[in-house]
């Protein structure tokens, strides 16, 4: 490694109000090249995102001579997504001088709570995925663990979701319209990733097999930097972002000719990969792109991974002991066949030497237990884009295969179950087998669900590795999701327990003690009351409804999806529309139903779930037999950012998915964290937070994991639901006839078609009764507001077990065998 020069190691930045309020001056007018009078909003959101950068730079560039002194091992995150939302509040809170860039601002008459307002979420996820890998980005720095984001520069993200006549329309999300202050272009790190062409083989001096991979078309892959940094400032952290770029930009020969579309049309086409997140895959040419999406990234962050390594270390041999790569989720795990590529092909390790390299270097976390979310590509399409990682996949496959039959030699059905290659219904590659063949960890994401994995999805896998798969349950970062997104409340436990929980939530735990104290409650009850009035503001500008604060704030956010059950909660809508529509004298505890989401632009019932969202609260709202005791918002284009203004509000915090389909859930973790009582199943992470807050503070209901297999094993019929239950009968009847759709009556006819006709799949007819008993013990207790801030006091207090940072350590301990590098 070069040395630094003397004169370039000098003091950082400090951070004094003196420094910056120089700072602040210096970069309006030499960076953003505006005079004090003639500043926007928009140039002040500059000048102090660069105030802010310019004491993460000098920390980030020490704490990677530190890595590099230390040549310490490094952790490679690879995720399609990196939900990181806005940047500067995070920053400046993570730097610790909030209040001194406050008083700057104020001096200056700038209005920093405006100007943070401008910035644009960082369009680079969709939901709970890239949400966690951001978490997690933020604790590895946190920690001082040397920790790496990989991915994609999403130029458009996934989409800006409006809701027209009810219904949900995407739009481009155009993040990066007015540039982006946290990124470093690197466009000296450039890599060229392949796709298509050809294979040839050729024999070399000595006799050995070598592949050739020709007549490939190529694109460029540069790097954008963004720096992470850790609460305290200890450590920050590098997340490093590809974009496409096209080898060639300009055919003059077209361009000469006159074909002007012609001549730049190999560039756009280049570039398409990296515009926009998770194209629609429903058509041949979506599942080509999302498939080049994949390797793209994943190729360009190998070569630089290697490049990085090579640097220092004369063999691969060492790889596994400085290197640990963790695919979050099967999105990357084409890794694994392009590292033996690399290995293989161009450095020309032997095979198997390369194998025990890949197999000790990777990890992979699964995030689903539904089969038909594993991930799995056509043979044919692998062929066409990858040809030469799917002749290396196909010897993988023979290779781990003839380990299965040596250990269970004639079970034929075995081989076909645990096979790389699904043969059953066309060819196809399945890419969850690939990665927990080419790992040393797979591991789940709650107790549950990685149970749940070796008795169900992967039951063979564990059967034959069963030291291989394993628990991490997930976590959230408090940084964000308390001190950030909830100042309020973070302040008042700041003053009762001191600051120390932002870097150890286990602290929290003494919280406890102060849940029976009436001057606690009150003043905790005062913050949920301000938090639900900035909400009411969002609700009112972004839908023109008026809510009131004083109602129950009932919230359901997360991607819409079947089995994430909105329809339960819409059901139960209806139910309590009915029950005070047919009883005007009927006491009910004023409710604000509150739910926010996007469906995938191809998935037409998730889509038509929200057109019937949005056409209960059309009726509901205005209705005045309703007398303002019920209302219903649907928050359009959920993210980071709104999510920050939901949560914080939230009274009770809905995760009714069917039992043994959710993973683990994290927004069960931000709601509770912040105060919210959680009615839910016993599924995922629900399971855990129950037994850290006590049951007597979780409304818990329907079946669990066992019962919903028992029940579909044994037969399930829904009708039988429908027929035994009035009160679901109605609300069935009332959206199946055009009750909700006046102007067309067989619009949701689909809907109930499905739960009735269709078989029910998530078995939302089952758990309605239950269901509505849980909400009903809801209102019981709300009723009772002191009862109610006490466990909700409880809930914050017991939260401490789900933090990202326990979750780092555990994967720093049990899988990547990492340690932190502080000061």
């Amino acid at each position: 490694m070069p040395k630094v020069p003397k004169n370039a190691l000098h003091e950082p930045l400090n951070l004094s109000l003196d420094s910056v309020r120089q700072s602040l001056t210096n970069h309006l007018i030499f960076a953003v090249g505006k005079d004090p009078i003639t500043a926007t909003d928009r140039d002040w959101f500059f000048t102090l995102a660069g105030v802010v950068r310019d004491r993460l730079i000098e920390r980030w560039m020490d704490t990677m001579r530190r890595y590099y002194h230390n040549d310490t091992k490094r952790v490679y995150y690879l995720s399609m997504e990196f939900l990181i939302g806005r940047s500067l509040i995070n920053s400046v809170l993570n730097v610790g001088f909030l209040d001194e860039v406050r008083q700057a601002c104020i001096e200056a008459g700038v209005n920093l709570d405006k100007v943070t307002e401008l910035e644009f979420d960082a369009a680079l996820g969709n939901g709970g995925l890239g949400r966690l890998a951001a978490c997690f980005l933020d604790s590895m720095a946190t920690i001082g663990l040397p920790g790496y984001g990989m991915g994609i520069r999403y130029e458009y993200g996934m989409f800006n979701q409006r809701i027209e006549d009810g219904w949900q329309v995407e739009h481009p999300d155009n993040w990066l319209r007015y540039g982006n202050p946290w990124e470093f272009p690197r466009p000296e790190v450039l890599y060229p990733v392949k796709f298509h062409g050809h294979v040839v083989q050729y024999a070399n001096e000595h006799g050995s097999l070598h592949h050739h991979w020709i007549d490939t078309e190529d694109v460029m892959a540069m790097a954008y930097d963004t720096l992470v940094p850790g609460y305290g400032l200890n450590t920050v952290n590098n997340m490093r972002l590809w974009s496409a770029k096209a080898s060639r930009d300009f055919d003059l020969k077209y361009f000469n000719e006159g074909n002007y579309i012609k001549a730049v049309a190999d560039k756009n086409e280049s570039e398409n990969l990296s515009k926009v997140l998770y194209p629609d895959d429903t058509t041949d040419m979506g599942k080509e792109l999302r498939l080049k999406q994949q390797y793209f990234f994943v190729s360009a962050s190998l070569q630089d991974i290697l490049y990085r390594f090579h640097k220092h270390h004369e063999t691969f041999d060492e790889l596994p002991d400085k290197v640990a790569i963790q695919l979050n989720d099967t999105h990357p795990s084409i890794a694994i066949p392009e590292l033996m590529r690399l290995l293989v092909d161009i450095h020309h390790l032997e095979w198997d030497h390369a194998w025990r390299i890949t197999t000790n270097t990777f990890a992979y976390t699964n995030h689903t237990l539904m089969p038909e979310a594993l991930e799995t590509w056509p043979v044919m399409l692998f062929e066409a884009v990858l040809p030469r990682h799917l002749q290396i996949i196909y010897e993988i496959n023979h290779r781990f295969l003839k380990c299965v039959m040596h250990c269970f030699p004639g079970d034929s059905e075995l081989l076909k179950r645990m096979s790389i290659i699904d043969e059953t219904q066309g060819r196809h590659v399945r890419m969850a087998h690939l990665a927990i063949v080419g790992s040393h960890h797979v591991n789940g994401v709650a107790q549950l669900h990685s149970e749940l994995m070796k008795t169900t999805i992967f039951a063979d896998f564990h059967r034959f590795y069963p030291d291989k798969l394993t628990n991490i349950t997930n976590g959230i970062t408090p940084r964000l999701w308390l001190n950030q997104a909830n100042p309020g409340l973070a302040g008042l436990i700041s003053d009762r327990i001191g600051k120390d929980w932002i870097t150890d939530l286990s602290q929290l735990r003494r919280l406890a003690s102060l849940a029976d104290e009436r001057t606690f409650q009150t003043e905790f009850r005062a913050v949920k009351r301000a938090n639900k009035e900035h909400l009411a503001e969002l609700v009112m500008s972004r839908l023109a409804l008026k809510i009131n604060p004083d109602s129950l704030f009932d919230v359901q956010v997360k991607r819409i999806h079947e089995y994430k059950r909105q329809l339960l909660n819409l059901l139960h809508v209806v139910t309590l529309y009915n029950r005070i529509r047919s009883d005007p004298s009927l006491d009910v505890v004023p409710r604000t139903v509150i739910i926010s989401g996007k469906a995938a632009p191809g998935y037409a019932t998730a889509k038509l779930i929200i057109k019937l969202a949005n056409s209960i609260a059309d009726i509901v709202n205005n209705d005045p037999a309703v007398r303002g005791l019920l209302k219903l918002a649907f928050i359009p284009n959920y993210d980071v950012s709104t999510a920050s203004i939901i949560i914080p509000a939230a009274d009770l915090s809905q995760q009714i998915s069917t039992a043994g389909t959710e993973a683990s859930g994290t927004g069960n973790m931000k709601l509770a964290l912040n105060g919210a009582l959680t009615i839910g199943t016993l599924d995922g992470a629900n399971i855990e937070i129950m037994e850290e807050v006590g049951e007597d503070n979780f409304f818990i209901f329907g079946l669990n994991a066992q019962e919903v297999t028992a029940l579909k094993n044994a037969g399930y019929n829904p009708w039988n639901y429908y027929h035994a239950n009035t009160e679901l009968r109605w609300a069935l009847d009332m959206i199946a006839t055009g009750y909700f759709s006046p102007e067309q009556a067989d619009r949701f006819r689909p809907i109930v078609d499905n739960l009735t006709n269709g078989g029910d799949n998530y078995l939302l007819l089952a758990d309605y009764e239950a269901y509505v008993a849980a909400q009903e013990r809801v209102e019981m207790l709300y009723r009772d507001q002191q009862q109610w801030t006490r466990r909700a006091i409880l809930n914050v207090a017991s939260l401490g077990k789900f933090s990202s940072d326990r979750t780092i350590n555990e994967y720093a301990q049990m899988i990547w065998g990492a340690k932190p590098v502080l000061k």
